[in-house]
């Protein structure tokens, strides 16, 4: 347990990871919807935030639904059926089908593939971007020839190398979901990221860099794709006076209330990637001289929205610290921390980090999936854990790296006091 929290005093409001900043705007547009008695899924905020989407994000349709994981799911099911034909009554469109997927991500990019029957194939992390391993995706089309699937995303804001990406991808014949849900605002080659796969997805969750407490959008150059999800996402009724349904469909349409908050909040996008860029530039500046290193964001050819700050501590300044799946215990040394130690100082003040993400490959419901490895010798491993080399990147990350306190409302006095906190931890 951090034992210098007297030498801090604790903030008197929490400084949040990742809270919403609002802006005033958004209850007018809940209002309007509320006077108006437009509550349900259709209305004007909807539409405007469809419009708002497409201009911004530069792809031709968008349509508007509950979560990021609902247009994920549905995209999973059009990826399915265009890859391996309509599916039998009773099956998922992914049933009995390997899917390759980000390893080191939220479990929402990867559940989708579940529901409808596919087999997650992780592909492990590699270390310029903190996202999927080209070279790795490469070897898993060698040992699994037949897949068609592919499910990439954008970790804590930074692009993925696109381009190595696709390049594998279009070689194989296979088709891109790409999950932008932390990435809404970053680009690629003066690109949005959301735009590059067939399929693709944008989160407005509580905490992301655009919220609306919930929801999400499906974006797609594929008039026909757009169709499809709309129709899906309202239960599949067909156009008759009655409710006719031909196939199976979801109560994945966004609230016009919802919509609301997302209208109101999206004009600030360029503001908030703003406040977020100087928070993770002041962390830059104030933990130099450390033994860490920030989450990367300089990899060429794209800029980030900086949504989350994190830390990687090198590995000889990293004390003993083992993980269980609930528990966790580390040894403090002298000039040596773990993100355990700095996340229990940063709680001890009142501030919120959290853990990177727990790859998927070491999650118990995931374990007994296939993982791929490039393990820097040309050749590709399975389930594997080849420690101090570039194979499983991802779980190194895991084990020393940390999300940094990286609200957009966080004054510079509270920061510096986090980084003073944070310096503590190294004595």
């Amino acid at each position: 347990m951090f034992t210098r929290q007297g030498d801090f005093d604790s903030f008197r409001e929490k400084v949040w990871l990742s809270s919403p900043t609002m802006h005033g705007d958004e209850i007018k547009y809940m209002r309007q919807a509320y006077e108006t008695n437009w509550m349900s899924t259709i209305g004007e905020n909807i539409n405007e935030v469809e419009k708002s989407i497409r201009e911004y994000m530069g792809c031709k349709y968008a349509v508007a639904l509950s979560s990021g994981t609902a247009s994920l799911h549905l995209a999973a099911i059009l990826a399915g059926i265009e890859a391996y034909g309509m599916p039998k009554p009773g099956h998922g469109a992914l049933e009995g089908k390997k899917v390759f997927c980000s390893d080191m991500t939220f479990a929402a990019t990867v559940n989708p593939i579940v529901y409808e029957g596919g087999e997650p194939v992780f592909i492990d992390t590699e270390y310029d971007t903190w996202n999927m391993n080209p070279d790795a995706l490469a070897k898993a089309f060698e040992i699994y020839p037949d897949a068609r699937v592919v499910v990439t995303a954008h970790l804590y804001g930074t692009p993925g190398k696109i381009d190595e990406l696709n390049a594998v991808i279009e070689k194989h014949g296979a088709i891109l979901i790409e999950d932008a849900a932390e990435s809404m605002g970053a680009t690629y080659k003066g690109r949005q990221t959301g735009t590059f796969g067939k399929y693709n997805t944008i989160s407005f969750n509580g905490n992301r860099i655009i919220t609306g407490s919930s929801g999400g959008c499906f974006l797609t150059d594929d008039k026909a794709a757009a169709e499809k999800v709309r129709k899906r996402s309202t239960q599949a009724r067909e156009n008759a006076a009655w409710y006719q349904h031909e196939e199976i469909g979801y109560n994945y349409r966004m609230s016009n209330v919802i919509a609301g908050v997302v209208r109101g909040q999206l004009p600030y996008l360029g503001e908030h990637i703003a406040q977020k860029k100087a928070i993770y530039e002041r962390y830059k500046t104030g933990l130099s001289g450390l033994p860490v290193s920030m989450n990367p964001i300089d990899f060429e050819n794209s800029k980030p929205n900086y949504w989350l700050s994190c830390l990687i501590i090198d590995r000889g300044a990293m004390c003993r610290q083992v993980r269980g799946d609930r528990d966790v215990c580390y040894i403090k040394e002298p000039q040596k921390t773990c993100p355990t130690e700095i996340l229990e100082a940063l709680a001890s003040i009142n501030a919120e980090g959290r853990p990177i993400w727990k790859p998927m490959h070491m999650q118990p419901v995931y374990r007994l999936n296939p993982f791929i490895v490039e393990t820097g010798n040309g050749r590709a491993a399975t389930n594997a854990y080849i420690s101090g080399s570039a194979a499983d990147a991802g779980a190194d990350i895991f084990s020393r790296g940390l999300c940094l306190p990286s609200d957009n409302k966080m004054t510079e006095a509270q920061q510096k006091r986090i980084i003073e906190v944070i310096r503590a931890c190294f004595e």
